[in-house]
């Protein structure tokens, strides 16, 4: 697909990415809907991912409901702006995806229960997009904390893949990595479909099952 930026179909590089700035573009509050910080240090027993399918303000909703997350918050990763705006994400120049950092603690909701819920509620075959929102900022994303994690995503990512192609469903295009540097978004993006309840949310799953531990 083509599109007039050219920075919606491809990652910038990093002589092409946007300089971004020292100072982040939000100083954190408590969760909205759980009380709870959303910048850490956060307490030892519990664990992070980030995960990005899509807009994430309808994303970060499906995770703070699960029993077991601690926290959530919306950000940027993926790409070497630091401290982006939200605009500036969206012009394709800073290489970061739309991102939903996951605290949860793994007593209570395992990784792959997280992950079951991540594959089942978007589609993670289509790229650089997520239905009609457009963009590498939307693409399909698992960054992971520890080796762990890793090699759990990578797992239920190739059996999901399997499951997809038997429904006639194209192959898993997720980005999966280690997590590096996670922005917060600006105050106004922070658990939006709490503040704005009737607002935007185009996450579509497939339709196929995730079979995850």
């Amino acid at each position: 697909m083509l599109f007039s930026n050219p920075f919606k179909n491809r990652l910038p590089s990093d002589a092409e990415a946007l300089a971004g700035r020292d100072v982040a573009i939000w100083d954190g509050a408590p969760h909205c809907v759980l009380g709870t910080p959303t910048m850490g240090p956060f307490p030892d027993h519990l664990k992070t991912v980030q995960l990005g399918l899509g807009c994430f303000w309808g994303a970060e909703r499906l995770f703070w409901k699960i029993k077991g997350v601690y926290s959530t918050a919306v950000g940027y990763a993926g790409g070497p702006t630091p401290n982006p705006t939200y605009e500036e994400v969206c012009s394709g120049r800073t290489g970061h995806t739309e991102i939903v950092l996951v605290v949860y603690d793994p007593a209570i909701v395992s990784l792959s229960q997280l992950l079951k819920v991540f594959f089942e509620e978007h589609d993670p075959t289509q790229g650089y997009r997520q239905g009609n929102d457009l963009g590498t900022q939307y693409r399909s994303a698992i960054y992971a904390e520890d080796d762990d994690t890793l090699q759990t995503a990578r797992e239920i990512a190739q059996s999901y893949g399997q499951a997809l192609q038997q429904a006639g469903r194209g192959q898993v295009t997720t980005e999966i990595a280690p997590a590096g540097p996670f922005f917060y978004a600006e105050d106004y993006h922070q658990q939006y479909l709490h503040k704005v309840p009737n607002g935007y949310c185009g996450l579509k799953g497939t339709g196929v099952a995730c079979i995850a531990g």
